[in-house]
């Protein structure tokens, strides 16, 4: 981790910190009014726009020269050079559910390589943070994959990666869902992908695997995951990248084995 980095880290965790603070203000567990599918979609909007205008001037400041990437559900490899993946509202749909698992994300992606990320979840005032080559940390203390080998007992997980994916995808879902129950693993479906990966960084849970390329779902998780030390690939087995089209992400002792039971599946 360069001096350079270690900076930009102590610039970026307090831009994403006001980021969460203003979605908490926004934040109800009163039971939602949204009864159509166009208000969900205000709501969301909503969310994505005003955290936005606290997000997107700062981080672009901190970091002189490097872009923005404007559509948070789009997928594949970028331009050449630093590119901040960001999602104001990672878990949209819980938050204007009035349920708790979202939070702020910010990414430098550089070169098509995550190289720093902070996570942010305001309603446990818990920032997630980790620079290529520097580790991954909670709150500065570093995180740990588990130690687990099998997937007999394994907390494992999956979710659906963005709204409108193709049938095929959502029965490649159910396919590696009954693979992995039929293997022996405890199995926890949901949203958003980036507080799963976070539980695979922290040893919480023991791996995590997705049918879809969502970036901006996807760089800040696998960069804790790595730099926790697990072991992150596309269901194939080869190193993980932005062009990736699947992800598992996993525990060291447990990565080979979801392989295989997936591979059962014929989703890998």
């Amino acid at each position: 981790m360069s001096h350079n980095e270690t900076a930009l880290l102590a610039e970026v965790v307090p831009i994403v910190e006001a980021a969460g603070a203003l979605l908490q203000k926004r934040f109800t567990t009163e039971p939602p009014t949204l009864t159509t599918f166009d208000e969900i979609v205000a709501a969301i909007n909503a969310n994505d726009d005003a955290v936005l205008d606290v997000l997107r001037e700062p981080l672009l400041a901190a970091r002189p020269g490097s872009g923005w990437v404007e559509d948070e559900l789009a997928g594949g490899p970028l331009p050449p050079g630093e590119w901040w993946v960001t999602d104001p509202a990672e878990g949209n749909i819980n938050h204007v559910h009035g349920l708790t698992d979202w939070g702020v994300t910010a990414t430098l992606v550089r070169d098509n390589r995550p190289v720093l990320t902070v996570v942010h979840l305001p309603l446990t005032g818990t920032t997630y943070t980790a620079v290529e080559g520097g580790g991954a940390h909670q709150d500065g203390v570093p995180l740990r994959p588990s130690r687990k080998t099998a997937l007999l007992g394994a907390l494992v997980g999956t979710g659906q990666a963005r709204p409108g994916e193709s049938v095929e995808t959502f029965r490649s879902i159910g396919g590696s869902v009954t693979a992995l129950l039929t293997a022996g693993s405890v199995l926890r479906v949901s949203v958003p992908a980036t507080l799963q990966l976070i539980h695979v960084a922290a040893g919480r849970t023991d791996a995590f695997w997705q049918h879809s390329d969502v970036r901006s779902g996807l760089v800040a998780g696998v960069l804790l995951v790595t730099e926790a030390g697990g072991v992150v690939t596309d269901l194939q087995g080869v190193p993980w990248t932005v062009a990736s089209t699947d992800v598992v992400a996993a525990a060291p002792g447990v990565h080979g084995p979801v392989l295989d039971a997936l591979s059962t599946a014929g989703t890998s």
